[in-house]
């Protein structure tokens, strides 16, 4: 079946035209475009169209804590948020650190049909810090394995980096660092400053995360190798990629919508619903991630997407588990943090959701221009809606949305994989 999707602006630009899917690419662009028959008709006057979008750091919860997640409603959230293509973290029970926990993600996201979901790999065994994990057994396999990372917990020995970097090189996969120097962190919950000191929390200080960065930039430079950092945090992360792109060292970064537009500010109500890690940092943090994400020092937006159940979050805020929700309002956060500001336009949008994302990690089919021929992975935005977030009616198997009663602008309409309309109107295919 082919879709037409009517009176469209391709990346914000230009005037309107109409797209023709059929076959799973872009057959057609123009206006006033012939209605094939049986074709499924999408009116987006007035609308945006976006390559749809890619997530680098998301928990899917599957296999071990499906009550809090799985593939199937993390997929269902991602195709309503507009994605077309997830990267599964490691740290599921048991922990992805073979072939037949990566293969079991990948397949499981495929009989779901609702996003690619791609399996990252644990750089150890068990998440431990001490044994590499076969990787090239799980790049090799069908979920070919592009990203290995221990999220969640960094891997904290220098050697033990040092050699999987090395061993990446040789297979050509990324490391993905959560950076986080542990000894520095025992106890933390907070970002380390006057907020918590106030609120009689233990502080999390910003070097524990930029010596992580620091040292991981220096170890990848001298492997030949590429790092990805997860979730930077602070302003002096910032200041250390720009370091290490100037000297060459092949580093890339993301920024999670969370860490764009709030602040620690929110925690003086104690919400485990604002825990996360690293813990949500000073404005001015928040003011220097969003100038590096218009500047590309920072890469691209990942939403680290963490469901929790309702009684691991409802606690005391120093034992909330760490995480939020973030795939349904990712693109909404980005642009009220960097579209309506002026700092990004919506082809810039294009760039850090969807394409910086594919190239960081090589996947050929996702990110690609809109142009006849090209794959019709896509996503259709209304610029000008606006909504009011409430947890318990997002996809998510989980609620814990730091957004909640928020009113966010931009609405994504429809979702296409391949040509196959995943999501419309807020509701996926039954």
């Amino acid at each position: 079946m082919s879709v037409l999707i009517r009176g469209v602006r391709l990346y914000g630009e230009g005037d309107a035209v109409d797209v023709l899917v059929a076959d799973g690419q872009i057959a057609e662009i123009g206006v006033g475009l012939a209605v094939p028959d049986g074709s499924e008709i999408i009116d987006a006057s007035g609308q945006v169209l976006l390559p749809g979008f890619v997530d680098l750091h998301t928990h899917l919860r599957e296999p071990g804590r499906e009550y809090a997640e799985d593939i199937e409603t993390g997929s269902a959230a991602a195709a309503l948020g507009g994605y077309t293509a997830v990267f599964a973290m490691a740290n599921t029970n048991p922990v992805a650190d073979n072939p037949v926990v990566t293969e079991h993600v990948w397949q499981r996201g495929q009989q779901v049909g609702l996003v690619d979901v791609h399996p990252v790999g644990a750089v150890t065994v068990g998440l431990g810090g001490a044994q590499l994990t076969e990787m090239g057994l799980m790049a090799a396999g069908a979920a070919q394995v592009r990203m290995f990372s221990d999220d969640g917990v960094c891997v904290a020995d220098p050697l033990v980096m040092r050699r999987a970097l090395e061993y990446a090189t040789g297979l050509g996969v990324l490391i993905a660092q959560h950076a986080e120097e542990p000894r520095l962190t025992v106890g933390a919950v907070a970002n380390e400053g006057p907020n918590a000191a106030k609120l009689g929390l233990a502080g999390w200080p910003r070097s524990a995360e930029e010596s992580i960065v620091a040292r991981d930039a220096i170890l990848a430079r001298d492997a030949g190798a590429r790092l990805h950092i997860c979730h930077a945090s602070t302003a002096g992360t910032v200041e250390l990629l720009k370091w290490a792109k100037a000297q060459g060292i092949s580093v890339t970064a993301e920024v999670t919508p969370h860490h764009l537009l709030l602040d620690d500010s929110r925690l003086s109500d104690y919400d485990g619903r604002n825990r996360v890690n690293p813990p949500l940092r000073e404005a001015s943090d928040a003011q220097a991630l969003r100038q590096a994400l218009a500047d590309g020092v920072i890469d691209c937006v990942a939403t680290d997407h963490a469901p929790h159940a309702e009684h691991e979050k409802t606690c005391e805020f120093a034992t909330a588990r760490p995480g939020m929700l973030g795939l349904q309002t990712a693109l909404s956060v980005v642009v009220q943090t960097m579209v309506e500001p002026g700092l990004l336009t919506w082809r810039d949008i294009a760039r850090v959701l969807s394409e910086r994302p594919a190239e960081i990690v090589g996947l050929p089919d996702q990110g690609r221009p809109l142009a006849v021929g090209e794959p019709a992975n896509l996503t259709v935005v209304d610029p000008a809606a606006r909504w009011t977030v409430d947890g318990e009616h997002l996809a998510s198997r989980s609620a814990n949305t730091p957004y909640e009663a928020m009113e966010l602008p931009a609405v994504v309409t429809a979702t296409l994989l391949r040509g196959k309309i995943t999501a419309r109107d807020g509701e996926t295919p039954r």
